[in-house]
């Protein structure tokens, strides 16, 4: 398929018309849509996928025995994460929530990632060298940033795609409304990845928001919004790649920007504070794990004669050994209190400085090991 028919097969179309390529089986449903990838690459895309599992087992893991602090999880969503940022550039931008973690994964996740998690915002620091904004704990509030960003880039006439992830709690957030009028109106070249995991914290998808759909919010901004199986990763692979050409056009007819709504499922808590019990069915849970991402790209592999048991055997091994040495490599970093006071402000309050000074103080005259002891 052409480009240009390609976009129109995929941005022609209503906003509920979600698109997929695999069933929840592997079958290709959509062949028209079958991304021609290399064997090599779809085996890398299946390792990101199922490193960030392992990596978010390991991480809550780290959290329950207080190695690491509160910590939100991805399981489910990995397949609109690995499959979208494939897709893109290695320069493209990218600016997350908190729970695209297999993003960095695709991007070669730095070893200091980890000690965000850990307290230090060093971790947050590294992910520029991987053409990532800090991760973002504010609701909605980095979408004007990448807006922004964006802008900037085809100004400046560059060929770089700025690339927005979010959970569907984002889209009733006054940041979110700012963020894509103002694509709209200055045509910016910028991907808005919703990953509608059906809940806002606790409050279910329906109750959050009265439309029928995210993806048809793009309609007031002037942009093409598209629905998207997440859990597919070839399908949000597809639909994210077509955004990132159209984004890149200019003089054409449709805007630069998209909405692209990955309709997908958090399997997992919030966080490791929360508790998904209170506010929902173990047995929703289940039906929707019925749909997994690895499984389902797994089962497609496999028939494709690009992954076998001797693969994966080695895939998870290269996996444990990994992260072993990312864990280890973090907790063998030491902390320093005093940083606490470099990131509050870019010029040091009286009021901070003084704190700074008596937290010396108190170093100095008792030592580390008597201030950390429980009393």
């Amino acid at each position: 398929m052409s480009g240009d028919a390609l976009e129109r097969d995929l941005f022609d179309r209503e906003p509920d018309d979600r698109i997929r390529v695999l069933d929840a089986d592997g079958t290709v449903v959509a062949p028209e849509l079958e991304p021609a990838l290399e064997a090599e690459t779809l085996r890398s895309m299946y390792r990101d996928m199922r490193f960030s599992r392992r990596f978010d087992e390991r991480m809550i893991s780290l959290q329950r025995q207080g190695r690491l602090g509160t910590y939100s999880s991805l399981a489910g969503q990995e397949g609109s994460q690995i499959g979208s940022t494939y897709a893109l550039a290695d320069d493209d931008m990218l600016s997350f929530q908190y729970r695209e973690h297999g993003a960095l994964v695709a991007r070669d996740l730095p070893w200091e990632y980890l000690l965000y998690w850990m307290g230090h915002e060093d971790g947050n620091a590294a992910l520029a060298e991987i053409d990532v904004f800090p991760l973002n704990i504010s609701i909605a509030a980095h979408l004007p940033h990448i807006v922004g960003w964006s802008w900037a880039a085809k100004l400046n006439g560059d060929e770089r795609v700025g690339v927005a992830h979010f959970g569907d709690g984002s889209t009733s957030e006054g940041d979110f409304h700012e963020a894509l009028n103002f694509a709209g109106v200055f045509d910016t070249p910028t991907v808005f990845v919703c990953n509608n995991n059906q809940w806002a914290i606790s409050v279910p998808r329906e109750r959050q928001t009265a439309s029928a759909t995210i993806a048809e919010k793009a309609t007031a901004y002037g942009f093409a919004g598209v629905q998207v199986d997440g859990m597919d990763p070839l399908a949000t692979y597809v639909v994210t790649r077509a955004a990132r050409e159209k984004a890149l056009e200019s003089g054409d007819e449709r805007l630069r920007s998209t909405l692209i709504e990955a309709v997908q499922y958090r399997y997992g808590a919030h966080t490791t504070a929360d508790d998904p019990d209170v506010y929902r069915d173990e047995s929703e849970v289940k039906q929707w794990r019925e749909k997994d991402p690895i499984d389902r790209f797994e089962a497609y592999l496999r028939d494709a004669g690009v992954l076998d048991d001797d693969r994966i055997e080695t895939i998870e091994s290269e996996i444990e050994e990994t992260l072993a040495a990312l864990i280890e490599q973090a907790e063998a970093a030491a902390g320093n209190p005093g940083e606490m006071f470099e990131y509050t402000y870019a010029e040091p309050t009286p009021r901070l400085e003084e704190q700074h000074e008596y937290l010396a103080d108190l170093r100095d005259r008792h030592g580390d090991d008597a201030l950390l002891e429980d009393e």
